[in-house]
């Protein structure tokens, strides 16, 4: 049985081995300070990184969400961008991924936002393979330019 909750300070340990996972797969070096960071973000209400875990019969996290709302002036409307979705290797399969996204979906409708949006990298092929039942894939690109790019 899979649940979704609110991250809370019980998770921290939990939140703390999936979230360096997490970093791992996409090979990011992360440190505890890094984590200390984010971790702090999301326990204060003013700063806009939250986060959802899904977790199994006995009350452990073994998946995270962090995501956050955003503006979209275009259609004048907000969203819900999903920053970070993991789900512990062993429990791959087990509805948790499926579960945080539909806990999303379910609060984007409570809270009138128009999508819940999110970016995986083209190889993660078992992600992906999930995604494509839960959402619509989009044509859109993505760019990240440097700060101090010309």
């Amino acid at each position: 049985m899979i649940r979704t909750a609110p991250l809370a300070p019980r998770h921290r340990a939990d939140w703390e081995r999936l979230y360096a996972g997490y970093a791992e797969f996409y090979r990011v070096t992360q440190t505890p300070a890094m984590r200390e960071t984010v971790w702090g973000w999301i326990h204060d209400p003013a700063h806009e990184v939250n986060a959802l875990v899904a977790e199994d019969g006995s009350g452990r996290a073994i998946g995270l969400a962090h995501w956050r709302r955003f503006a979209r002036p275009l259609s004048a409307s907000t969203g819900c961008f999903l920053d970070d979705l993991f789900v512990d290797p062993a429990h791959r399969g087990s509805g948790a991924a499926q579960a945080l996204i539909n806990a999303l979906r379910a609060m984007a409708k409570r809270e009138g936002w128009s999508v819940v949006r999110w970016i995986t990298a083209d190889d993660n092929y078992r992600g992906r393979a999930a995604y494509d039942r839960l959402a619509k894939r989009t044509l859109w690109i993505t760019y990240d330019a440097t700060p101090d790019a010309p």
